[in-house]
Order: structure tokens, then sequence, then C-alpha cells
């Protein structure tokens, strides 16, 4: 793709993704956001345009930055604390959306509206079981 694993750094303690570490990284950074930001500030296009090209943008953005992160270099120590920080920012996430389901339920049912649950959270949570199934059933397939 465009970037390289090499002009950035996996972001440790200010959330997923990455982050420059070298010029070549800021200016990959600034080519990208740019003309994107260009192109939002300029009032000629219509709307649909405008999601047209954001939708594409992101797409594009997510794409390479996944594969420098894919291609990004990391020795055992590394992988390992990563895989712990990835495992407990799941489990408050999980605790969040559980909590956050309960109290949407508890509030609908004593306003006798049980259509407040926010069923995006639901689907979340049984997305995250079937991927955690799967996950196993392959590993163990795999050993």
């Amino acid at each position: 793709m465009i970037g390289k694993p090499e002009w950035f750094k996996r972001r440790k303690y200010g959330g997923w993704g990455i982050y420059p570490k070298t010029w070549q990284g800021w200016v990959y950074l600034a080519a990208v956001i740019t003309p994107f930001a260009v192109f939002n500030a300029l009032p000629f296009w219509s709307e649909k345009t405008r999601m047209i090209v954001t939708l594409v943008w992101l797409a594009f953005l997510a794409i390479d930055i996944s594969h420098i992160m894919i291609k990004m270099k990391k020795d055992e120590r590394e992988r390992i604390h990563e895989a712990i920080a990835e495992r407990n920012a799941l489990w408050v996430m999980i605790a969040v959306i559980v909590i956050g389901i309960g109290y949407q339920t508890a509030r609908a049912s004593v306003l006798q509206n049980f259509t407040n649950v926010d069923w995006f959270l639901v689907a979340a949570l049984f997305a995250a079981v079937i991927t955690k199934a799967i996950t196993n059933i392959y590993l163990d397939r795999k050993d």
C-alpha cells in the first residue's frame, strides 16, 4: 500500500491504531488528511457526493492503516503486552455495554416502552460471543 510500517509506531497509551514516528509518517498523515479537509471545506459538491467521497476515503484509509499495522514488526514481549491490554480493554467495554443494556431495559420497563433498548449494543455482544466461539473452534482445530 502507500504507507510504510517503519514510519509509524503502535499507539500504546492513547487508544488504538498507529502514531507517526518519522517525518515520513507525518507527511503521509498530512497527505491523506489535507486533500480530504479541502474537499469538505469547498461548497461545490452535493451531500450525496460528499457522502460517497467520505466513504471511499474512509475505506482507503482503513485498508492502508490496517496494512501498516499488520506489517509492523513486534517482538514477543510487545505482542504479549498488546494482547493483555486488548483483553483488558475488551472486558471493560463488555461491562459497560452490559450495564448500558441493563439500564436501558430497566428504564424501558418502568416506562412500559420496550423500544428504548439499543439493539446495536445487543448485536455487538452477540457478535462478540460468535467471534469468540469461532476463534476458539479454529484454534482448537489448528493445534
